[in-house]
């Protein structure tokens, strides 16, 4: 069989190990791939594309100094971490029209591919990074959403607490931040109403029930494939300390695989993460999804084949059944 010349585009930073599994997967199917970081625009990211005058969809190509994608032929488009527009050598004013360039111009048009299957849609991964959709969407789609309550106003997080003690705060997102020049995750915390202040009032915060939970599950839905893990740490929040974990691959109920689905679809994805508190009594609880979240770490004391799974979806370039 001839291979299938339509190149499958990977659009993420330089240190992506998840990226990295999957590319080797695909270079060893013979599988064209051309990776590349949008924040590498313009100092070794080109790009021109043309509409109009007959041309009813965008014609052009994407360049790195080793490959060129053909903007009309990628296949699939794998849309992981990439980083952001820099241009240091510009004063800040001039620095920020020019970020707002490349966004809404390259940004726009790899967001415009004829017939590309997105792993997922740019856009669609910011609507649903917003976390008061998703947990909207997750009651609307069927899922069990422990009472959430999102606010700035002290004397509400503390009636919230009162009421559905014991209660942790998150936060609602986590952009980079650093100590000591080291990325930090903020973990989730349990909070008394007697921890409430007046600070509370300088910007939203998120307090949820928290779930009396016997383990967490993180699934992981790649098209029409299903991948869940139970993660048994003994911690409120496991991704505090990843040596205390054991991983047992589970199969999702079935109202719980028909909501991932539907959640997936109200949002447009045909990727997430999903993480779930599992109850003494079998229920599962959601707790967020991630568009972009991390799972090759779960392949090697499972044997889920994820790699190969996501491969599979780059390569046809539909999303399956």
């Amino acid at each position: 069989m001839t291979p299938d010349p339509r190149p499958v585009a990977v659009v993420t930073n330089l240190d992506d190990p998840t990226a990295d599994l999957v590319i080797a997967e695909l270079h060893d199917r013979d599988t064209s791939v051309v990776r590349f970081d949008s924040g590498d625009f313009p100092a070794t990211l080109s790009c021109s594309a043309f509409i109009g005058g007959g041309a009813e969809r965008w014609r052009g190509s994407v360049q790195t100094p080793t490959r060129t994608a053909d903007l009309g032929a990628v296949r699939s488009l794998y849309y992981r971490r990439p980083s952001g527009f820099a241009f240091p050598h510009l004063d800040h004013q001039a620095a920020r029209f020019a970020a707002a360039q490349a966004r809404y111009g390259l940004g726009g048009i790899l967001a415009s591919l004829p017939g590309c299957l997105y792993v997922n849609h740019p856009h669609r991964i910011g609507d649903a990074e917003y976390k008061p959709a998703g947990l909207a969407a997750a009651a609307a789609c069927g899922f069990i959403v422990p009472p959430t309550l999102i606010t700035n106003r002290p004397d509400d997080a503390r009636a919230f607490i009162k009421q559905h003690g014991p209660v942790i705060f998150k936060p609602i997102s986590v952009p980079l931040y650093l100590v000591d020049g080291k990325a930090q995750t903020v973990p989730v915390a349990a909070v008394e109403a007697d921890e409430i202040d007046d600070s509370i009032t300088g910007t939203m915060h998120l307090f949820q029930a928290q779930v009396d939970k016997a383990a967490d599950v993180r699934v992981t839905v790649m098209g029409d494939r299903i991948f869940a893990v139970r993660i048994d740490s003994g911690l409120l929040d496991w991704r505090t300390d990843y040596s205390t974990h054991t991983y047992t691959p589970v199969t999702p109920p079935p109202d719980v695989e028909r909501a991932l689905y539907a959640y997936l679809r109200h949002f447009g994805l045909v990727f997430g993460a999903f993480d779930f508190a599992l109850s003494y009594r079998g229920e599962w609880t959601f707790i967020e999804c991630n568009p972009s979240g991390q799972w090759a770490w779960l392949e090697p004391p499972t044997g889920l084949p994820m790699t190969a799974a996501l491969a599979d979806l780059l390569e046809r370039g539909t999303h399956g059944t």
